[in-house]
Formats: C-alpha cells, structure tokens, sequence
C-alpha cells in the first residue's frame, strides 16, 4: 500500500497513472477526491486530520509527498501571510505526513519516502525567496530522515524537478523546455522498486534538457 498526497494535480494525475496497476495506492485529499484511486480525505494542515486518516488506512510500503505550492517574490516584496503558507505547503505538510507514515511503517520491512522538492533548492535564484527556503529546508529534512532510518530498510529521497510541463506552466513559459511529467513519475517508480533499495538521503534533480 502506498500513501499519496497531491494525487489530483498535474503531476500526481500522472504519478497514480503509471503507478496504480502496481501498488495499492491510497491518495490523501482535502477536498477533490481522486476518480481512479481510494481516497482518504484529510488536511495536510491539520495534524490531527492526518493522523487519523493516515492510522485508518493501516501500515504502508510508503509515502510519496506531491502536494505543496509556489508563490513568487523577493525577501522585500514578501509578506508575513506568503511566508507562512510556502512554510506551511512546502515543509510543515511533509513533515507532518512523514511523521505519521513512518509512525504506522513496518520498519523490519522495505519502505519508501519520497519528496518532491524543487530545483530551485539548488540554484537559489532570486525571486521566490519563500517558497526556495522552503523546499531547501524540505531537503535538509530528507538528508536528517535519511541517517536516521540508517540500519531500516525504509529509504527518504527527494526529486528536485525544474518547471514542470503542467498546461499552467505551459501557458506561462510557452517557449521553454519543461520536465516531462512522465520523466518524473518514472523516477518515482524506479525509487519505489528494489532497484531503488541502495539510494537513500539522495536530492535528485530532473534538469529540462
């Protein structure tokens, strides 16, 4: 069984297409529930609300966090209200879940967490400081996750993509090169196999080329 958040977006649509004939997928939702899955509603900003719905399912394989949100702007332009929600969808949303997937995780047998961070972590440039602190910290949250499931058979990854090729994206850089969303959800499946068992605390960028 494996635990999905932002399973109804542009990415997550794609993720639970080519993973649900694999796993038993259950999608946490808060307010659009998945058509091809099992869902779970639950507010990602609300601890109580995940930890019940995450005990309700039983003990996952793992995790794959794609819910979060992007908010441009500089450190000057930003307000106190765009800080909190980039802190509170990028990173306090993982945490949470992480913390309540790996509460009810068998940790004698195999499992996965897995991130999906930005690439922005990487290159830091200006213009979204928020959200960029954000997602860097989701990183460093990985890395920690990581050492400390050393001697488990549970690994913690996370994907950096670059702009991804949703119609939204699409719309606002028409001329850009985009990271396909099946290129992504392939990564995803690779770390959710045993092939993937040996890679563990790694922050893993998916470039458009």
């Amino acid at each position: 069984m494996l635990i999905v958040t932002g399973a109804t977006g542009g990415l997550g649509t794609e993720v639970v297409r080519q993973l649900r004939d694999e796993y038993e997928i259950v999608a946490l939702y808060r307010s659009e529930a998945p058509s091809t899955v099992r869902g779970v509603k639950a507010d990602l900003s609300d601890p109580a609300s995940v930890r019940n719905a995450v005990r309700s399912i039983g003990a996952p394989y793992g995790l794959v966090h794609l819910a979060g949100g992007f908010a441009p702007g500089s450190i000057a332009e930003t307000s106190d209200e765009t800080w909190t929600k980039m802190l509170d969808l990028n990173l306090t949303s993982a945490f949470v879940a992480i913390r309540e997937t790996l509460a009810v995780m068998d940790r004698d047998a195999a499992g996965r967490i897995i991130v999906i961070s930005s690439d922005a972590a990487r290159t830091k440039a200006p213009g979204s400081v928020a959200y960029t602190v954000a997602k860097s910290a989701l990183n460093v949250l990985i890395e920690l996750l990581a050492k400390e499931l050393k001697g488990t058979a549970i690994t913690a990854n996370a994907l950096m993509p670059s702009a991804l090729d949703t119609p939204a994206m699409r719309g606002e850089m028409p001329r850009e090169k985009l990271v396909p969303l099946d290129r992504v959800a392939a990564t995803l499946k690779f770390l959710l196999s045993d092939s993937g068992a040996n890679i563990n605390g790694s922050l893993i960028s998916l470039i458009a080329r």
